[in-house]
């Protein structure tokens, strides 16, 4: 009997489950007999929660609602195993709970974090000579992972983020002439500013786009930052800026911890960012007395589905296939890759790094050659990087006039 267990941590995103679908699509055509899904992640494995993904997926109309449904649909978790040393017994349940349900490949979908369990586990595997090989399917918005030229759920992000900055700037324009008014648009980003270059793409011939776009990648100087917008409204009345809520001052801050320098932490030690566009607005509407509005869009901008890029749930979906092809094949301490070929036209291949520990724990930025030379706007390189990112359009399975999706049975 061969079995394959999948799970889902860190934030979710819109295609996420595609990943899952290719997963569970992949194995079974390679002949795993069991194909379990961990729920919450390796939290829920520890306390041997998982299903048999066949209850669900049989039916392959079901695996297309799954592809359509955003979140993590076997839930997620933020669950840092720790190290050997110190936690070994947790490592050793484990492993216990795989051999005691003949699970020979373990297939974790998720960033950062996710690969950092990747890792322990291969690692840990390789030590005490286990059978079990462990495989990382990649997935964040945040676009952060290194190796991959892009991960599943970034394009679809950057899809709703462009799209509804432009309806921001529409909003925002339709006062006119006669009430000056300033729109601060936070976008998810902690040290990296992908999502917030996404707004970049709001531009086009029908659209100014954005005036002005702060990442976390350069040191934030308040002072500048009120008088580069003073300078915009001697040009125009209506000002729309996108700001990542990760961008800190020159002497390290988060800007949002200017509210509050008591943020919550999570296990990984990563503060829960958030306010920042509130506090901007504050300081915008104290110096130069105008109207301002905060607008953060926080987790709309992963769940989206009805706005999902076609192109990254086909991506999504494949990567979820070569990690069961891996698995299959017995490939541990690995993840799925892609490697762009072309930009124009697009071209992609999905390859494998052999190396996780390349991986884990190491953020990927935004080139500083690619940020223009005012700190303030991006080049048009990053916006040919993500344009590709974005295209084509999911087409919505709907009842009653409201998306459908696929959910765990209580």
């Amino acid at each position: 009997m061969k079995n394959l267990i999948v799970g889902q941590s860190g934030g979710p995103t819109s295609v996420i489950n595609g990943s899952l679908a290719g997963v569970y699509y992949e194995a079974k055509k390679k002949g795993f007999d069991k194909v379990y899904g961990m729920v919450n992640g390796i939290e829920g494995l520890l306390q041997e929660h998982f299903i048999d993904l066949d209850e669900y997926f049989a039916d392959k109309n079901n695996l297309e609602l799954l592809k359509r449904t955003p979140s993590s649909f076997l839930g997620t978790c933020r669950f840092k195993l720790g190290s050997i040393k110190e936690h070994e017994e947790t490592y050793e349940k484990v492993f216990k709970i795989l051999d005691k349900h003949s699970i020979d490949s373990f297939i974790y979908i998720g960033g950062n974090d996710s690969m950092d369990t990747v890792e322990s586990l291969s690692d840990y595997a390789k030590e005490k000579k286990k059978k079990q090989n462990f495989i990382g399917v990649p997935k964040t918005i945040d676009n952060d992972l290194p190796i991959t030229d892009h991960c599943p759920g970034f394009g679809s992000a950057c899809k709703y983020i462009a799209t509804t900055l432009r309806e921001v700037i529409q909003d925002n324009n339709c006062y006119g002439n006669t009430k000056p008014t300033i729109a601060v648009v936070e976008i998810m980003g902690r040290h990296a500013g992908w999502l917030t270059s996404a707004s970049a793409l709001a531009k086009d011939d029908s659209c100014d786009g954005v005036d002005a776009i702060y990442l976390p990648e350069i040191p934030f100087n308040m002072d500048s930052f009120v008088q580069e917008t003073k300078e915009l409204l001697k040009k125009k009345s209506s000002i729309v800026i996108a700001v990542s809520e990760g961008i800190k001052t020159e002497d390290d801050q988060f800007v949002c911890e200017l509210k509050d320098a008591n943020l919550l932490v999570d296990s990984f030690g990563h503060k829960e960012l958030a306010g920042c566009a509130e506090i901007l607005c504050k300081v915008l509407k104290e110096k130069l007395n105008v109207k301002t509005r905060a607008i953060t869009l926080s987790t709309l901008q992963r769940a989206a589905a009805h706005l999902a890029s076609k192109t990254d749930l086909e991506e999504a979906y494949n990567c979820g296939r070569k990690g069961a092809d891996l698995a299959y094949r017995g490939e541990s301490g690995k993840m799925v890759y892609m490697n762009r070929i072309s930009s124009n036209p697009y071209k992609i291949k999905y390859e494998v790094f052999d190396d996780i520990h390349k991986i884990a724990n190491i953020e990927k930025k935004i080139p500083l050659e690619w940020i223009d030379v005012d700190h303030n706007y991006v080049k048009q390189e990053l916006v040919d990087y993500l344009r590709p990112l974005i295209q084509g359009e999911v087409k919505q399975i709907y009842k009653d006039g409201i998306p459908q999706h696929i959910v765990l049975k209580k």
